[in-house]
């Protein structure tokens, strides 16, 4: 195996994390307790844990209860042809470890891996790790971070083996339209290219409504068989602390693979933490927890651009149109600043928590001046974060952020 890379952004978080105030580098929808998921369920008289107190607690199912199975296929089978059986779902823990397995499974030394980008590490840095050679697939800032499907053409060899796409997308916000999913789909099925979907931040869409035409399905209903799919509890659900992912494709194969990978890494997810999933997936819950955090980032995200409006001297982006991430860019006189230096003052003199772009998501000296914002928080605290942020750009950015240094020539 190829040595790993250090995984940046989590290293970071790890870091600072607990050594700040207002932490808008996070990128979950702000977490609930047990509490909270039952007020938001329209059946108060379940209780997700009570149920397991005289249950022992064996291994449990180990590819996931029928409970969540049964919740996951319906989802994934809503306005598809034809429903996704339970068997092609695997439970796991975290999206982080069905994105690892699914790689793992997938590919390796010969294969060639084309990845979207800026994404989060892991999608490109594992599958470089068990030796393919991966080709990054850039999303256009100068078109709103939009995707070319020409240059994916070119980039396909004939050795080219997973597509990987992330949906909405991590750190930019931006999505893959439906016609750009269609047009991917075709190109992979005429080459019989397995194409990977991370959509862990679906289905958190703010800023495009369900009736537009270009709205986004999961990349499961385009009726292409060898598309998986990975996701979990954490982002839109607002539930990290229970550690539930989930693998899904088309392609029971594939899901197959996975289990073989599984077996050496997880032998199950909790009882504890399938319990508490199926509760946010059922019926009576779901609704209110998405309608949360839906409404959580839309009037936090409202609350992002006003700062950013009125601040059009010193930063720009991109507005997000989905997720929980923004991408902005900090500058002085046109050039970028050294984003890991601004990141660094900030918590230090405000409080207050991004992630540097360059050190997190960039190769080569890319995305210089800007940071990673996750926004949907509790708006108290991002109220308060912009407070002192507001503070800092008066007060220190212009003489104390260092410009950034231009890359060294190759």
């Amino acid at each position: 195996m190829v040595q790993i890379e250090p995984f940046a952004v989590e290293q970071w978080m790890d870091e600072y994390e607990t050594k700040t105030t207002y932490n808008v580098a996070e990128t979950c929808c702000a977490s609930i307790s047990i509490d909270d998921l039952q007020n938001l369920s329209t059946d108060k008289s379940i209780n997700p844990i009570s149920a397991l107190s005289k249950r022992k607690l064996t291994y449990g199912a180990i590819r996931g209860s029928d409970e969540i199975l049964g919740h996951l296929s319906r989802l994934y089978s809503v306005k598809t042809p034809t429903p996704l059986p339970t068997d092609n779902i695997l439970i796991t823990s975290g999206a982080i470890q069905a994105n690892f397995l699914l790689h793992y499974a997938l590919v390796g030394p010969g294969d060639h891996v084309i990845v979207h980008y800026p994404t989060y590490q892991q999608l490109y840095s594992v599958p470089e790790s068990v030796g393919a050679e991966v080709s990054l697939w850039k999303a256009k800032e100068d078109d709103k971070w939009a995707l070319d499907t020409k240059e994916l053409e070119s980039l396909i060899r004939p050795n080219t083996k997973l597509i990987v796409l992330n949906n909405p997308q991590n750190p930019t916000g931006a999505i893959i339209p439906r016609s750009k999913l269609q047009e991917v789909v075709d190109i992979a099925r005429r080459q019989s290219i397995t194409i990977h979907a991370d959509e862990v931040y679906r289905p958190l869409f703010h800023s495009i409504s369900p009736t537009d035409p270009e709205f986004p399905p999961s990349l499961l209903s385009l009726g292409y068989e060898n598309t998986v799919v990975t996701s979990s509890m954490s982002k839109a659900y607002s539930l990290a602390g229970i550690r539930v992912g989930w693998i899904a494709s088309r392609n029971k194969e594939i899901i197959d693979k996975c289990m073989v990978g599984r077996d050496y890494t997880t032998i199950s997810v909790s009882q504890l933490d399938d319990a508490v999933a199926s509760f946010a997936l059922a019926p009576h819950t779901i609704h209110g927890l998405l309608s949360r955090n839906i409404q959580l980032a839309k009037t936090n995200v409202e609350l992002l651009e006003k700062f950013i409006e009125s601040h059009r001297w010193a930063c720009d982006w991109v507005k997000p149109r989905a997720g929980t991430t923004a991408f902005v860019k900090f500058s002085k006189m046109g050039r970028p600043v050294d984003d890991v230096a601004l990141c660094e003052l900030l918590n230090e003199k405000a409080g207050v928590l991004f992630v540097p772009g360059s050190k997190c998501f960039g190769r080569d000296g890319e995305f210089r001046g800007y940071v990673r914002i996750g926004y949907v928080c509790e708006t108290e605290v991002l109220e308060k974060a912009l407070v002192k942020l507001r503070e800092f750009m008066q007060e220190e950015y212009v003489d104390d952020v260092p410009l950034a240094k231009k890359p060294a020539a190759k």
